[in-house]
């Protein structure tokens, strides 16, 4: 599902590919960017839930300075992956005097590297978006989420910053096989001027209502047109986890096939 802001991009560029981002970074050389909001914006979402001592995992790091900026507000052990070998091992270098950050390169589709429930959060800034721009967009979409969800501990708090409104994001978060309670902030983008006359009255802390269907209210008026939604996502708990799942429909099927024709 693709929200209107995604077609131009997807027309454009494949950016679930690991070449077209090479090439990029190559290109941009030592250059940092954040996609979509700094630190310093999103610093009372990620401050609020998530504790300093946390395992973190950024998913899709780039050559942001995020995690740095975390760093330096107290955050003790952040990993960060990207599907870019250029961009790891210019931040790999970069960073390489900050023991509390470590580079991997890892693709967020397939991240069996890690055990399950091996993190108390996962942020995404821009990489699931990256996904919905590339080939098959549904299905990388379903494995990346899957997989954060695999990595989560009970509890876990996957942060997920994009362009997406609910009709699009919730869809692909919401999946079979995930469990997630979901609140809901949007901000505006860095640097916007509302032409409204006066300060509007919402706070960025205070949680965006969802509609039973997870979709925002009819009457809600957006102050920024091209505002970011940040969807924090609490794993809740289930009887089996999606390893345990896969591991019990494998074990089915086995029996299944030993069993004599009749």
């Amino acid at each position: 599902m693709y929200t209107t802001r995604d077609v131009p991009a997807c027309n454009s560029y494949n950016y679930g590919d690991a070449l077209y981002w090479d090439v990029r970074y190559l290109e941009e050389g030592a250059a940092s960017f954040d996609w979509y909001q700094r630190y310093s914006a999103l610093r009372p979402f990620v401050r609020k839930f998530v504790p300093t001592s946390s395992r973190i995992l950024m998913a899709g790091c780039g050559n942001s300075v995020m995690s740095e900026d975390m760093v330096k507000d107290g955050y003790e052990d952040i990993m960060n992956i990207d599907i870019s070998s250029i961009a790891i091992e210019m931040m790999r270098r970069k960073c390489s005097h900050i023991p509390q950050l470590k580079y991997r390169k890892m693709d967020v589709r397939h991240m069996d590297f890690f055990q399950d429930e091996s993190f108390e959060c996962v942020i995404d800034k821009g990489t699931l978006d990256s996904l919905m721009c590339g080939t098959d967009a549904p299905l990388s979409a379903s494995r990346m989420v899957e997989e954060v969800s695999r990595l989560l501990k009970p509890g876990g708090i996957f942060m997920l910053i994009t362009y997406g409104d609910p009709s699009v994001r919730i869809p692909h978060i919401n999946q079979p096989g995930c469990s997630w309670k979901i609140t809901l902030y949007i901000i505006s983008r860095p640097g916007y001027q509302s032409c409204v006359d006066g300060s509007s009255s919402k706070s960025v802390m205070e949680p965006v209502p969802l509609t039973e269907w997870g979709l925002l209210p009819p009457d809600y008026v957006l102050d920024d047109p091209d505002s970011h939604y940040i969807y924090v996502c609490k794993k809740m708990d289930r009887p089996f986890g999606l390893t345990q799942t896969r591991r019990r429909l494998d074990q089915i099927s086995c029996n299944n096939e030993d069993k004599p024709s009749e």
